[in-house]
Order: structure tokens, then C-alpha cells, then sequence
């Protein structure tokens, strides 16, 4: 009965509105938003299809998906989680869909420059924004471009940690934080290019993979999305916005 109750709950509270008329459902990494809401509708264009979203950090959708949401493909920003599926049986090989960049984003451009590092340890720079270390591939990577230059501790106390990349990037934008380590997608973005960015070299690129989930209810549908995603309309949407 327990076990009912949480899939229930799932169902009710996880996955997108809407998505039971859908034909394919899609768990994506947040930094990829802006890009996924361009191929979506390019996608439904091309076959007739209609595909949902749920958009959150990695790790709360593999927590998710390991927890029986109804999704049809997990589209993570790490390739350790889609990995982790495969091992265990749930899901079919992964693949490399995109490739990330960490920056340093904020709406004030006193706040922008070359050295990353001198503006984050700033006195001026009282409130920094991440995304989550721990379940956030983005928030990973930025905490060890920190630590590579031995500034983690230091900057520590000023963090105002975001459950995933869009919401890091929500708090820089919105003035929640003075600066904030953001996808460099968000550059492109309207919001984005309010702002001004600095590229943080030292933070790992995030190499984001996707794998169509063994319990997929609409496997036909996703191994057609696989192969839209390999397409050079998509390719040059990725490059839009700063993906390799």
C-alpha cells in the first residue's frame, strides 16, 4: 500500500501537466531548458508527436525515475546517473547528447571581468548563487573550479545554493545574488543577455548524456526523438546556445 501511495504521488506531483495526452515523455537536466523549449516544438513539427517535459536538476529526476516516474527518456547534465541506469538494468546504453560550460553570471556589471576568482572573493560580492553540489552536475563542476584554485572555503559563506542551474541563474537575475555559477546557455537567453558573463575555465565541462529508459511507455516515440536529436537542425540549436 506504501509503495502504491508514492506512485501515486509521482504521477500526481512529478510529471508535467498534461503529459498523460502526451506521446513521449522527457526528464531534462534544467541547464538545458532553453534549448529543449526550441527542439520540443521542432520535434512535434517533424513527426506529428507531442512530447512533455519535466525540467529539474539530475539528480532529483534519477531520483524520480528510480522511484517509477513515467518517463520515456532522461536526458541528465552528467553522463554518472544515465551510466548508473545502465548498470542496473533500466535502461537502455547512454549516449553523449551535449556538451556544458560554467560561467560566472551577473546583472551588474562592476561584477564582470577576466579573473572569475577576484570578483566571487569581492568584499562588494556579499551573496554568490549555485546550484546544488550534490545533485547538480553544474553546481559540482563550479565547486570544483573552486577548489582547484583554493577559494572554496572562502567563498563558502556567501553561497546561496539553487536546487538546480535555472534557479542558480533565477537568484543572480533577479538580484537574490550578486553574481551567480550559471550554464552558459543562460547567456544566450533574454534574461541572460541582460547581464555580463565571465567563462570559468577551471570548472570541469559538463558532459551531459541521455538514455531511453527500459520501462519507456512509449519506446517508439523515443527511439524517433534519439534520432531527432542527432540531427543537424538540432545541432545548430545547440550551438545557439553555447553547446557543443
Amino acid at each position: 500500500m506504501k509503495r502504491i501511495f508514492s506512485l501515486i504521488l509521482v504521477l500526481c506531483l512529478l510529471v508535467p501537466t498534461g503529459a498523460f495526452a502526451a506521446d513521449l515523455f522527457l526528464a531534462q537536466a534544467a541547464n538545458f531548458t532553453p534549448v529543449m523549449k526550441e527542439i520540443i516544438p521542432a520535434f512535434e513539427k517533424a513527426t506529428g508527436l507531442k512530447a512533455e517535459a519535466t525540467y529539474a536538476s539530475t539528480g532529483k529526476l534519477y531520483g524520480q525515475i528510480v522511484n517509477d516516474a513515467p518517463f520515456d527518456i532522461f536526458l541528465a547534465a552528467d553522463e554518472k546517473r544515465p551510466n548508473k541506469l545502465f548498470a542496473d538494468g533500466l535502461a537502455e546504453k547512454p549516449f553523449v547528447y551535449a556538451k556544458g560550460q560554467v560561467v560566472l553570471w551577473s546583472n551588474d556589471k562592476n561584477f564582470c571581468g577576466d579573473d572569475w576568482k577576484a570578483i566571487v572573493v569581492n568584499a562588494a560580492v556579499k551573496r554568490v548563487s549555485i546550484a546544488n553540489t550534490e545533485t547538480a552536475p553544474y553546481g559540482t563542476s563550479s565547486m570544483k573550479a573552486m577548489q582547484a584554485v583554493g577559494i572554496w572555503e572562502k567563498v563558502q559563506p556567501k553561497l546561496v545554493f539553487g536546487q538546480s542551474i535555472s534557479q542558480a541563474f533565477q537568484f543572480a537575475s533577479t538580484g537574490s545574488a550578486d553574481v551567480g555559477f550559471c550554464a552558459y546557455s543562460s547567456v544566450f537567453t533574454d534574461e541572460g543577455k541582460k547581464g555580463c558573463f565571465t567563462v570559468v575555465d577551471e570548472a570541469p565541462p559538463v558532459v551531459q548524456a541521455a538514455c531511453v529508459l527500459k520501462s519507456a511507455p512509449h519506446a517508439d516515440a523515443a527511439a524517433k526523438f534519439v534520432k531527432f536529436l542527432a540531427s543537424p537542425e538540432v545541432q545548430a540549436m545547440k550551438l545557439k546556445y553555447g553547446y557543443k
